[in-house]
């Protein structure tokens, strides 16, 4: 006989790259467990930035555990565009969320926040006790304030009512079902779109920024593998950085050349050095994360983005972009 449901999982942002993750470890890899449901919530089922949406989709569904993963995300050149959007955006659904979720008495919540929170003006590596010992890098600060403010979202909760509810704190994450816009997109996917393209018109692929930067990378299914195990097994209200480790930091100029190598790219490669960096590095240590799981395998960097470029090419028409 089937075990009553004890855990009533509800995932925001659920059609997305760590929300489609998640469902392909609970569906395909047996990543679920018994007395488990799931429900995935996307924008057309509720619009988290409405307070009576967001209390309407949780009453419906009385989630007992909540992964909120739900935001309005860009990369580097749209958060320097529109900062009091990504500001007040996050605000709201972040504040609809965790409120929601105490309402129908939710007893957990992990909320996804970013690397990109960290202190511009730093000690490397960063360490889940510094997020808020100095201002984020200018470029995407209403996006970073926001996200950190659900650490004092989460450490109120705790006092005022014993709540358990936390964040991780993933570093790159890509993986099948990103978001592959050129413009408006994350560096990795970005350069798969434009390598693919260029492939096509028999042109070089034009990479914005001097390659110089440094990031740190995680699949995306192994950050859904993580998130599972934030859910069942940790219980601090303090954010957990998950990543790879420090020395599996790769230079932008690495992520292309490894990109070249997975879609077979034969033209040339070419910096566009009038295009800004960024930040130059905001590395990570996942010292706390390895204490708790010494033994995790991550999927090594190279395998991990084979996968993804060979699903961006088998779903090029439908991949969003």
């Amino acid at each position: 006989t089937a075990q009553p449901t004890q855990k009533r999982v509800l995932v925001t942002g659920g059609s997305g790259l760590v929300g489609r993750a998640i469902q392909h470890v609970i569906n395909e890899e047996g990543g679920g467990k018994d007395g488990e449901e799931w429900i995935f919530l996307s924008s057309k089922d509720a619009d988290l930035m409405n307070k009576e949406e967001t209390q309407a989709v949780f009453q419906k569904h009385k989630p007992t555990h909540v992964i909120h993963l739900a935001a309005m995300v860009g990369g580097l050149f749209k958060n320097m565009r529109v900062n009091l959007d990504f500001w007040r955006n996050n605000i709201y659904i972040n504040d609809n969320v965790l409120q929601a979720a105490h309402e129908v008495d939710a007893v957990k919540v992990v909320s996804c926040l970013s690397t990109c929170i960290f202190p511009d003006k730093t000690t490397y590596p960063i360490d889940e006790t510094m997020i808020h010992n100095g201002p984020p890098h200018a470029s995407n600060f209403g996006y970073s304030y926001a996200k950190r403010m659900i650490d004092v979202h989460n450490r109120a909760y705790f006092e005022q009512y014993g709540r358990s509810y936390t964040s991780v704190i993933p570093t790159n994450v890509f993986g099948p079902h990103d978001n592959f816009n050129i413009e408006d997109g994350h560096v990795l996917p970005g350069l798969i779109h434009k390598a693919y393209r260029a492939q096509k018109e028999g042109k070089p692929l034009v990479v914005w920024g001097s390659g110089t930067p440094r990031r740190q990378f995680i699949y995306s299914l192994d950050l859904a593998r993580l998130v599972l195990w934030v859910v069942r097994d940790y219980n601090e209200v303090e954010p957990i950085i998950l990543s790879v480790g420090e020395e599996e930091e790769v230079s932008i100029k690495e992520a292309a050349e490894a990109v070249v190598r997975a879609l077979d790219f034969k033209e040339e490669v070419v910096y566009d050095t009038d295009k800004s960096d960024g930040q130059f590095k905001k590395t990570a240590s996942n010292a706390k994360l390895m204490r708790y799981l010494p033994n995790f395998a991550f999927t090594p960097f190279e395998k991990a983005l084979k996968e993804t470029c060979d699903w961006f090419v088998a779903n090029y028409d439908n991949a969003r972009k």
